[in-house]
């Protein structure tokens, strides 16, 4: 079993390599600068900007499914980035800094903007092609700026996928009056 453990961690890692090397050798000036544009759209305070046009627009229900599937992702994120400690890859055109971000495993952008794609798929108020679009565009910009591996990436998709379906289920039963509430408070 450690072997096959240790045969799919090579495997990762030259996989992620792979994807990296291409990355880099297609990098273009003006591809950069979308890509530098773009990843900004992934990010935390991205994140508060979009739940705050659900809530203004009245999008009770997926505000209370991003807030809450959002929640779940970043202490997830966190303390995957302190555990594995895995460095960025080498050659980053733009590496995401700050006192929170200080690992590549895994993406916090991937998660959160794997949140609104899903989203976007369950409501039938929000705009699924271009969100999709832009989810997958945020994910890729990410690994082609060299902030994270091609596994980072997945995984932050994995976690925002399972915050958003376990966020769905906790908030079932409680629907309605979780929307009562809150159109109570824009009432008021």
């Amino acid at each position: 079993m450690t072997q096959l453990i240790a045969e799919i961690g090579a495997l990762i890692v030259s996989l992620d390599h792979l994807a990296a090397d291409l990355l880099v050798s297609i990098r273009d000036p003006a591809i950069t600068k979308i890509m530098n544009s773009v990843t900004g759209l992934g990010s935390a305070t991205a994140a508060a900007v979009i739940v705050g046009l659900l809530y203004l627009a009245d999008l009770h229900e997926e505000v209370a499914t991003s807030v809450l599937a959002l929640g779940l992702t970043g202490p997830v994120v966190l303390t995957l980035m302190g555990l594995v400690q895995r460095p960025f890859p080498p050659n980053p055109v733009c590496v995401t800094s700050g006192e929170m971000v200080a690992h590549s495993f895994p993406s916090g952008h991937a998660a959160g903007v794997t949140v609104f794609a899903l989203l976007a798929v369950r409501s039938d108020r929000l705009p699924l092609a271009p969100t999709a679009v832009l989810a997958v565009l945020i994910a890729v910009s990410r690994m082609y700026l060299g902030t994270h591996y091609l596994s980072d990436t997945l995984v932050g998709v994995a976690i925002g996928a399972a915050a958003f379906f376990i966020a769905t289920r906790l908030l079932a039963g409680r629907r309605q009056t979780i929307l009562s509430y809150m159109k109570e408070g824009r009432a008021g």
